[in-house]
């Protein structure tokens, strides 16, 4: 798909010299791209554990069907990103593009719970490229500006998140296969953005090597830097628990709020989407204040140590408040939860980042953050797995279970030390 032109393009999008701004049309074009990606998964989340119930899926089919998305992206972001390397950034994108979109119409058109599984291994697979994705915004910017450029995707999941539950809530009323042909639709749309818009920023190199899933020797290496491990277990720990809860909650909310026996399928998954959606919306409304007005004053007064230990604190609060709160039987008091999760996450994940960043040597940031998403990688995994296997079990079980293992999470994070001078971080 790339052109041979492209290869003199290469050089006039890399920043040089006196010029240390990075391309802002290629910045656009993957922010674009990861929006679209992004936007398409936020749709599909409030509508999923119902559109595969009503297909005789039991809670742990429903939370393994989610983990089999986490998987897909943990084995094949490497794959892509190496591949990147080989053939060009172009191509790669492209290509992706056309896979998630085929598994978001797959499971639209779905009739059973096998094809479920595999139409969204294939969007995970497609949705694998936000690493490549990542790469186009590391070939257009110089070390100073670097971070900036970065903080792009952080903006682009916070959108994704935001818009899309909301949007999906709503498709989901209209009917239940419509969030998928939507989501499909984006891909549509977004491969035809990438087409017109995206120049290739890399020259194809057939010798490099792909990067391994899980750098074992970073992984050694990491216990020499300052916070660089405890961070990583952090990661590691938090996402597992965050998983357990996001996965579960759909499931929550139906159990309590949806009660009327007489209602189709179709009225169960519109009244329990429309809710789910809220309560998402809700967590990305205040996760989007808190990063984007709280966490530099907040880190120049306490710095990022204290953001992180108040952070989990604050996520342990809201998450074992799930079931506590839901048993009250409102809705309003309930999505308390929500505002109280959202700043604790908005406070912890930036100061993660700027600990990793601030610990890791000049040479080895992009291995150390790449490992800090492999950790991440595997939280999404292990949490599905078992949150509906638990929910069977005692409703409450999954929120009470990560809250549990966040109390371990805090436990790693009294071994954090400050760095020597306070930096603000970047949001990620």
């Amino acid at each position: 798909m790339s052109e041979s032109s492209n290869s003199s393009e290469n050089v006039q999008q890399k920043p040089s010299g006196d010029n240390n701004k990075p391309s802002k049309k290629v910045l656009i074009v993957a922010f674009m791209t990861i929006f679209l990606d992004l936007l398409g998964f936020g749709i599909i989340i409030p509508i999923q554990p119902f559109y595969a119930k009503s297909l005789g899926a039991t809670a742990t089919v429903v939370t393994l069907l989610g983990a089999s998305y986490s998987v897909m992206q943990f084995f094949f972001s490497p794959f892509w990103g190496g591949l990147s390397d080989k053939v060009g950034r172009r191509p790669i994108i492209l290509f992706s593009i056309v896979i998630s979109a085929i598994g978001h119409f797959m499971f639209a058109m779905a009739s059973g719970l096998t094809t479920l599984f595999l139409a969204r291994m294939l969007a995970g697979f497609g949705n694998a490229n936000i690493g490549t994705a990542q790469a186009i915004i590391a070939d257009v910017t110089t070390a100073e500006n670097r971070s900036t450029g970065m903080a792009l995707i952080g903006v682009a999941f916070g959108l994704g998140f935001l818009f899309g539950p909301a949007v999906g809530g709503y498709l989901g009323g209209i009917s239940p296969s419509m969030p998928f042909w939507v989501a499909g639709g984006l891909s549509v749309a977004n491969w035809f953005f990438a087409w017109f818009f995206l120049k290739e920023t890399k020259t194809a190199d057939s010798t490099h090597k792909a990067r391994p899933i899980f750098d074992v020797e970073v992984f050694k290496r990491s216990k020499k830097y300052l916070n660089v491990s405890a961070v990583l277990w952090i990661t590691l720990i938090y996402t597992t628990a965050f998983a357990l809860m996001e996965q579960a909650i759909a499931l929550y909310i139906e159990h309590v709020w949806i009660t009327d026996t007489t209602l189709s399928m179709d009225a169960r998954i519109e009244a329990a989407g429309w809710k789910t959606a809220n309560y998402l919306v809700l967590v990305g409304v205040t996760a989007i204040v808190v990063q984007g007005g709280l966490v530099r004053p907040l880190t120049k007064k306490f710095g990022e140590v204290w953001m992180a230990r108040v952070g989990i604190g604050l996520v342990v609060v809201a998450i074992a408040g799930i079931p506590l709160l839901g048993d009250t039987g409102s809705f309003g008091l309930f999505c308390v939860t929500a505002i109280v999760m959202a700043f604790g996450t908005g406070l912890l994940n930036p100061a993660k980042s700027a600990l990793i960043s601030r610990g890791a040597p000049d040479d080895e940031q992009g291995a150390v953050l790449g490992l800090n998403q492999s950790f991440s990688a595997m939280g999404r995994v292990l949490g599905p797995v078992f949150s509906g296997m638990l929910f069977e079990w005692f409703v409450g079980a999954p929120f009470f279970s990560a809250a549990g293992l966040l109390l371990i999470a805090s436990v790693v994070a009294m071994k954090l030390r400050p760095p020597e001078t306070p930096t603000v971080p970047s949001v990620r």
